[in-house]
């Protein structure tokens, strides 16, 4: 299916260019039937043809009937004017993707047409590798063959996750900014075997062995983190140690509150954003 579609970001951030990135290495699709655009960086989008090659087009130069997937990349301050443009350019049929943090399927719709295919997508950094957690929400009109494009597209990217549009604050703080708790738990790691003697490099790439053979032991079998946990730890033992100290000093407590207030972050943010478009939409 994805050999037949040609597929638009509007907007060429870090973002789109992680999703770019991911899609590319897949090999699911023609790099030349992926398009970058924004209004007015041409160096940016110059750049991201020359370490894709993909199309970069000025957002004004875009030929909008030939597009089958919009996927929205811009900064959620800019989704007004975005959607504006688009409106007169693009059919109901048409299939937008949004990764703005804050929007919502609903507003899209307002925006757009009443019957306008929409799609809320969450990815993470890790879309670069293809290894993205990604979350999708379809909107109320959007049909089962543009939900299975959906899930075949960011596939390409990652694993893919049908949530409740409700549930996409509590996902964020699970696996929209879930990568970065991992990182920081690396560098604690890797502070320590550095100043225990080992190459920093050495114990870096360790570590990170390490959680990816964790990780692969949950996805491939069929047990509870609590059962592989209590598989690993002896009486008396190292592990037994090294849990105690965490629990002695909150490590448990830490990483709850960390998706917790994550969560509230990405929920306050969303709010934000939407009490600033009604005061814009109202002027």
């Amino acid at each position: 299916m994805l050999h037949e579609k040609t597929i638009a970001f509007i907007g060429a951030g870090s973002m789109a260019e992680a999703m770019i990135s991911g899609l590319v290495k897949s090999d699911k699709m023609p790099a030349r039937q992926i398009i970058a655009t924004n209004r007015s960086n041409g160096e940016r989008l110059a750049a991201l043809e020359a370490n894709y090659g993909i199309k970069g087009i000025k957002l004004e130069n875009l030929q909008f009937d030939q597009i089958d997937v919009f996927i929205l990349a811009m900064k959620p301050k800019d989704v007004e004017r975005a959607l504006k443009n688009m409106i007169d350019h693009i059919k109901p049929n048409q299939l937008i993707l949004s990764v703005l943090a804050g929007i919502t399927n609903s507003y899209l719709i307002q925006n757009l047409h009443n019957d306008q295919q929409v799609v809320r997508v969450m990815p993470n950094t890790s879309s670069t590798i293809g290894e993205s957690a990604t979350a999708i929400s379809p909107g109320h009109a959007t049909s089962d063959e543009n939900i299975i494009l959906t899930q075949e597209l960011l596939g390409c990217i990652g694993e893919v996750y049908t949530i409740e549009e409700k549930d996409m604050d509590v996902f964020t703080g699970l696996a929209g900014s879930g990568p970065a708790y991992f990182y920081y738990l690396m560098e604690h790691m890797e502070k320590q075997g550095s100043q225990a003697g080992f190459d920093v490099e050495t114990a870096r790439q360790i570590i990170a062995q390490t959680i990816l053979g964790a990780a692969k032991m949950i996805q491939e079998q069929d047990v509870t983190p609590t059962v592989l946990r209590e598989k690993v730890t002896s009486p008396n033992g190292t592990t037994a140690a090294g849990l105690q100290a965490l629990d002695d000093n909150g490590g448990g407590l830490a990483i709850s509150k960390a998706v917790e207030h994550a969560a509230i972050r990405s929920k306050e943010i969303s709010e934000k954003i939407q009490e600033s478009l009604l005061v814009s939409s109202s002027k």
